[in-house]
């Protein structure tokens, strides 16, 4: 299976690239469902499209936002830079966006987002029909179904799902909760997620006291999904039909993005070789920010994809990366993310291996002086360690 990573920007897409991600997908500043995200300028998508395919990989760009007949106006233009910039395919959900690209980019590679709903067969066959090469499926499919879409439609078309991140309490996507309360649509890209607030009723009574729906220690979250995780069962998204493993998280940070993408990296890879599944991945995907995890509706009858309180643990955190390595000084030039100091014991974080424990010897500034920590936001230093490091690693610490 191809291992799809999420790029909010260039840095993302580094790091995505970096640690195992055969594809990326990211997203514009326009007709994207993900406004919150960094996202990339036109001339940007261009110099990521080119860094993308110097490493072997692919690049899809999100044009799945519903448009309006104002949006209409400028999205000719658009979609011939897209093909200007050499990207692979886009993600696109809007007949009026696919219909666009026929017409005016009619050799570009079209996905159909899961913002689509495709549920059924019939739905992926009509696409299919329309010139779509891969569909997204839905969030709320079982294995089952998924089996039964592959066996009911063509060879060539393929079928990509989800396997890990965030999860929405609404039909895929399909939600006015933001708009609503807030003004901004989510079908445009502007969600505020309301469904991570907290709630509460009031009582029409004399008193008119709020209540809580449903309370645990930490407060009331009705909407909140948890996240999904099915790194120990993408065997059998692969015997269902999946040929692309998604990995959501547009917005979220750089540690994030390289920790899941080097575990499902290794998860895959030995799933390919035919090797047992790897139990001390489950515990790789502990240590980012995350909600309660969920194998959603993959697994029929399951209702785990239900609601949580809004904290969610986090174990390490991001204190430097990699810029430059010196291996025969036994060294290397890194930039601090976090405070730590020369005597902390290190977690390398880098591709192919897991949670490695590294000394620090000493550190120094970029002219040479001894420093005890590293106390300055993006400071320079160079760390001595007998540990062999390389460009892009990342050193995270047990919070």
């Amino acid at each position: 299976m191809e291992l799809l990573s999420p790029a909010g920007n260039f840095e993302r897409l580094r790091y995505a690239l970096h640690y195992g991600a055969d594809a990326v997908y990211c997203g514009t500043k326009i007709f994207g469902l993900r406004a919150m995200a960094d996202n990339f300028t036109l001339d940007e998508l261009a110099q990521a499209a080119e860094y993308t395919h110097t490493q072997g990989k692919r690049i899809y760009v999100t044009v799945n936002a519903f448009l309006r007949n104002e949006d209409l106006r400028s999205l000719p233009e658009t979609l011939r830079r897209f093909e200007e910039c050499k990207v692979d395919a886009l993600i696109v959900s809007d007949p009026a966006v696919i219909d666009a690209c026929k017409t005016h980019i009619p050799q570009m590679e079209l996905h159909l987002s899961t913002q689509a709903n495709t549920t059924n067969a019939a739905a992926a066959r009509f696409w299919h029909s329309i010139g779509i090469k891969r569909i997204v499926l839905a969030r709320e499919l079982s294995l089952e179904e998924i089996r039964e879409i592959r066996q009911e439609t063509p060879d060539t078309l393929e079928l990509e799902a989800f396997v890990h991140g965030a999860m929405c309490v609404s039909y895929s996507g399909r939600c006015l909760l933001s708009n609503f309360l807030n003004g901004r649509d989510g079908n445009r890209g502007e969600c505020v997620q309301p469904c991570r607030w907290r709630y509460e009723i009031r009582e029409r009574g004399k008193d008119g006291l709020w209540m809580p729906v449903e309370e645990d220690e930490r407060g009331t979250y009705i909407l909140n999904s948890r996240d999904l995780k099915m790194i120990a069962s993408l065997k059998e998204l692969r015997d269902a039909g999946v040929v692309s493993a998604k990995i959501e998280g547009r917005t979220k940070t750089a540690l994030y993005v390289a920790a899941i993408t080097n575990a499902y990296r290794l998860a895959l890879d030995d799933l390919a070789a035919g090797a047992p599944f790897d139990e001390a991945l489950e515990a790789e995907l502990e240590k980012p920010r995350h909600r309660p995890y969920t194998t959603g509706f993959y697994f029929g009858g399951d209702t785990t994809e239900q609601t949580e309180c809004n904290d969610s643990p986090q174990t390490h955190e991001f204190v430097a990366v990699v810029l430059e390595a010196d291996p025969a000084n036994g060294r290397a030039l890194i930039m601090q993310k976090n405070r730590f100091f020369a005597d902390d014991i290190l977690e390398l974080l880098t591709p192919g291996s897991l949670g490695k424990e590294i000394s620090i010897d000493r550190l120094e500034t970029e002219d040479g002086k001894e420093v005890v920590s590293a106390p300055h936001p993006a400071q320079k230093l160079w760390l001595y360690t007998n540990d062999p490091l390389k460009p892009l690693d990342i050193l995270r610490k047990k919070i």
